[in-house]
């Protein structure tokens, strides 16, 4: 019979065959996992070796040795990287010019048999004869095996549940109590690292495979077309239903020896989700027409703000220890590209709130201003009301020249990225955005203007539409 099939029929949500540049690049991962696990196996022979050896020349010999194997393991662990630097890969082939999302690959795992271990503790706990359960500790066999290619879509998420919720119901029955007298070694790849790890506990195998939920909806996410309503609908609910399976993994999975598992990488993780959907919320209401009066720009502009709020928390997290040196470049850059981005776009919209308003909207200003601005520690500052035409007209060229430095700032930080550089629709909407402002700017510039520029507070963040985490597991 054959590893992904059942009596003869393929498991539905599994494509171990998937052809797509996404399968191959898993494929890819797969083998250098395997390859950084076997150097490592090397390094610590050669390890060993260098402790008991007595000759000098012999030391020497292994130590030359432990120096190569080093070598191809740093080799390895960059073209890791390289590969999880491929954000572009996941994204949606519309001709559609949308700033990319940040998806993660899936965990990879070595094969593990059930029937021999199951079989002997069927006699050894319940006294009965094993070849009664033989066909359904098969099907657990080939349900796991499907489990390691699931298919990009609803089918692989309900297959990764199907096996998850499967191992619920074992745990209990199948696995002893004493997890150390266990049989079966469950291996696991770091999905970023490649580093492999291996516990007896079901306990590892469930939070892999949670993770793995986690990563399949952040894949779902980055693939839908978003700009279309329907699109960007979708994107939403898989970033939010990808941060609920990390933290449902925070919350109820410890002790997890893999990087990628710890509580601040998973809390890092849910953080970025849910800036991703919220970035999917803004997307959804410039999809809807955007609403050209002052409360309209000004709504925009809070809710950019708070976007722009999400990533700095994101930024902050990444860069902090001991996700520093964990974390890839290429993530780090993106989240601090759209940090910038999305406190640009905060000031360009409040300027044309300001610039664009008719006198009739002096009314509508003046209530919103009064609690408009924060300070750095997030305290709302009061702030006097544009009078006049001549007032909007000049706080709203400062607010105009604040977002055309970010949009400079955050075209220099993607130009400093090598993997950033690669992906044409980020950068293309990097450029417009500047652009747009710069164009506007100009436009308010004239030669007997000699009016100082005032100094600009941030905005107070809020969103008209608040994302909120969605778990995917029902128990």
């Amino acid at each position: 019979m054959d590893d992904n099939t059942v009596d003869g029929t393929s498991i539905k949500g599994s494509d171990p065959l998937n052809e797509s540049a996404r399968g191959k690049l898993q494929s890819r991962r797969s083998k250098i996992n395997d390859e950084i696990c076997r150097e490592l196996k090397m390094r610590a022979g050669a390890e060993n070796l260098y402790r008991a050896a007595s000759n000098r020349k012999m030391k020497e010999t292994v130590a030359l040795e432990l120096q190569f194997v080093n070598s191809n393991l740093q080799l390895l662990k960059e073209e890791l990287s390289e590969l999880n630097s491929s954000v572009d890969i996941y994204q949606n082939d519309s001709s559609s010019v949308t700033v990319p999302m940040i998806p993660l690959g899936l965990k990879e795992t070595n094969d593990v048999h059930f029937a021999a271990p199951f079989k002997d503790y069927i006699i050894d706990h319940y006294s009965e004869d094993p070849e009664r359960f033989r066909s359904a500790i098969n099907d657990l066999d080939d349900l796991r095996q499907s489990a390691r290619t699931p298919s990009r879509d609803e089918a692989g998420i309900d297959l990764l549940l199907e096996y998850y919720n499967q191992l619920y119901f074992v745990e209990k029955r199948l696995f002893p109590s004493n997890k150390s007298t266990s049989s079966i070694y469950f291996h696991w790849y770091d999905s970023l690292t490649g580093v492999p790890s291996s516990q007896r506990t079901v306990g590892f195998e469930k939070g892999s495979i949670l993770f793995n939920i986690g990563s399949l909806y952040t894949q779902m996410g980055c693939r839908q077309d978003r700009s279309t309503l329907e699109g960007v609908e979708a994107a939403i609910g898989n970033f939010q239903k990808a941060a609920g399976a990390f933290y449902y993994l925070q919350d109820r999975f410890s002790h997890a020896p893999s990087m990628d598992m710890q509580p601040q990488t998973l809390i890092m993780l849910v953080q970025l989700m849910m800036s991703q959907a919220q970035e999917c919320t803004y997307e959804k209401q410039l999809l809807h027409g955007l609403d050209s009066s002052v409360k309209g720009y000004l709504d925009i502009a809070q809710e950019s703000a708070q976007i722009a709020r999400m990533y700095r928390e994101t930024h902050k997290m990444m860069t902090c220890s001991p996700l520093q040196d964990y974390v890839p470049f290429s993530w780090v850059s993106m989240v601090l590209v759209k940090e910038e981005h999305f406190s640009a776009l905060s000031h360009y919209y409040t300027a044309l709130a300001l610039i664009e308003n008719r006198d009739s909207d002096f009314d509508v200003l003046e209530k919103i201003f009064t609690n408009f601005y924060v300070d750095a520690e997030m305290n709302t500052v009061p702030s006097d009301v544009p009078q006049n035409t001549e007032e909007r007209r000049t706080l709203g060229k400062s607010h105009m020249r604040e977002a055309l430095l970010l949009h400079e700032d955050a075209m220099r930080v993607h130009n400093l990225c090598k993997q950033l550089r690669k992906i044409d629709t980020c950068q293309e909407v990097l450029k417009q955005a500047h652009d747009r402002s710069l164009l506007k700017f100009e436009s308010l510039e004239s030669e007997d203007d000699f009016t100082e520029d005032k100094s600009v507070l941030s905005l107070k963040r809020e969103s008209v539409c608040p994302v909120s985490v969605y778990l995917p597991l029902s128990q």
